[in-house]
């Protein structure tokens, strides 16, 4: 059947969850909190007496705290639950959030405050409750008061993040439209797939209760390979080499493709697309190299761009992504591991990449490369690996290093080889235009 826009799915599903007449196909509420424990839960960098279990309650003491995790990640999901504060109260949930780091900014906080008391009178639109934190601002005026019980509902599914409270949307985020780079910048979780759930704890007395998930969306049902996520565009149909050209001077990159004149440039590229077409083939939808000839090219030349490549190579595979033309998101089979911005060579420009993510060669991998201005971060395997980096300009090094030529301010998209035999699917872009407001992912205030 075809696939509904997120926001219409989710607003399906919660209609539906409502419904006395359940149906096979609704989503399946199961309890996160058994009433009597902490099993299927952690505490992360907790103090004091952490988080504890009072009269069917989890909760944060005043003399606690820290970060209660669910065990296990989640994706797409709606979470149902319960919340009540003391005055002042101050607390988060942690969606698609990684065990360790500030979860406000690796994944994703909603906020849990009691927005009238005097001490937050002045906070920005992104701090109150139901707001996702310094993302989008919530819609005020549902919250119940301090010393009463309020229902929340948080539905993650695709890129879009809604919250009901007390019964009445909230907030209803569409995180394809934060653009603001300062915002990407800050919050490198919105890229995130999946994560733990969590209670982030602010050493104030909180309770949770009725806590209760249902896995919707791509968690319940896999999207099919080389079908586009909302928002973003297949450049690799599972079919053709639509989209892609051969590549035009390999070695000495952008500078010498805009020296040639029209007729060179033409001529050129006629003789790199043959030569591509001999050597990469589309197959049971991959995208495969067979080890000679040249690296791929996008038609179309990029800016700012969010893209998804899921790749895979064999024992000593060496690749990588160029963008905008210039190297390079570093593929290979090596112990450093792959995602790095390998040609980098300024010490404030990290070349090596955060973490080691890849999965074991022969598997496949998915990279989430965001590029900003100069700027790149790099998710592998959603493990973040390059967080709001400078990309250097590697083919005009000399120049670059006195300060006069950033990275090209547009540029192809090329799938790197060295030479070996090399898998790609899932190639996915999303163009962001340049001028777009802060938090343009709000809701309103």
């Amino acid at each position: 059947m075809p696939r509904l826009p997120s926001v219409l799915l989710a607003a399906a599903l919660v209609a539906t969850a409502a419904s006395p007449n359940a149906r096979a196909d609704e989503p399946r509420f199961t309890p996160l909190f058994d009433g009597q424990s902490l099993a299927g839960w952690e505490l992360v960098g907790g103090g004091g007496r952490g988080y504890v279990v009072e009269d069917g309650c989890i909760v944060a003491p005043k003399d606690g705290g820290g970060n209660l995790f669910t065990t296990r990640d989640y994706s797409d999901f709606i979470l149902r639950f319960e919340f009540w504060t003391e005055p002042g109260g101050n607390n988060g949930v942690g969606i698609r959030a990684p065990r360790e780091g500030d979860a406000a900014y690796l994944g994703m906080e909603v906020q849990i405050l009691d927005d009238a008391a005097p001490q937050y009178a002045n906070l920005q639109p992104g701090q109150y409750c139901g707001s996702v934190y310094m993302v989008s601002p919530v819609r005020r005026g549902a919250l119940k008061p301090a010393g009463e019980w309020n229902a929340m509902e948080i539905a993650a599914i695709d890129r879009r993040v809604r919250v009901t409270l007390n019964g009445k949307v909230v907030n209803d985020c569409d995180l394809n439209a934060v653009r603001d780079p300062a915002t990407l910048a800050q919050h490198p979780g919105l890229l995130r797939e999946g994560g733990r759930i969590g209670f982030l704890g602010h050493q104030s007395l909180v309770k949770y209760r009725k806590i209760e998930l249902a896995e919707v969306g791509v968690a319940a049902t896999p999207r099919a390979d080389n079908v586009a996520p909302e928002g973003f565009r297949a450049l690799f149909d599972g079919q053709s080499l639509a989209n892609w050209k051969g590549l035009v001077s390999p070695d000495k990159g952008p500078p010498a493709r805009a020296a040639m004149s029209p007729a060179e440039l033409a001529a050129a590229q006629a003789a790199a697309d043959e030569k591509m077409r001999a050597h990469w083939h589309p197959t049971d939808g991959q995208l495969v190299f067979d080890g000679k000839g040249d690296s791929l090219c996008t038609a179309q030349d990029f800016a700012d761009f969010e893209l998804w490549v899921d790749w895979k190579i064999a024992e000593k595979g060496d690749s990588g992504i160029y963008l905008r033309g210039s190297p390079q998101v570093q593929i290979w089979d090596h112990p450093l591991g792959s995602g790095g911005l390998y040609n980098n060579q300024k010490p404030e420009n990290k070349d090596k990449p955060l973490a080691v993510a890849d999965r074991p060669v022969g598997q496949w991998n998915r990279f989430k490369i965001l590029m900003v201005g100069e700027r790149v971060t790099v998710y592998l395997n959603d493990v973040l690996v390059v967080h709001d980096t400078v990309l250097e300009n590697w083919w005009e090094r000399d120049v670059w290093k006195r300060g006069h030529q950033p990275i090209y301010p547009t540029g192809q998209i090329e799938l790197q080889n060295h030479g070996n035999t090399l898998w790609f699917k899932n190639v996915f872009v999303r163009e962001l235009p340049r001028k777009a407001a802060a938090n343009a992912g709000a809701s309103g205030s």
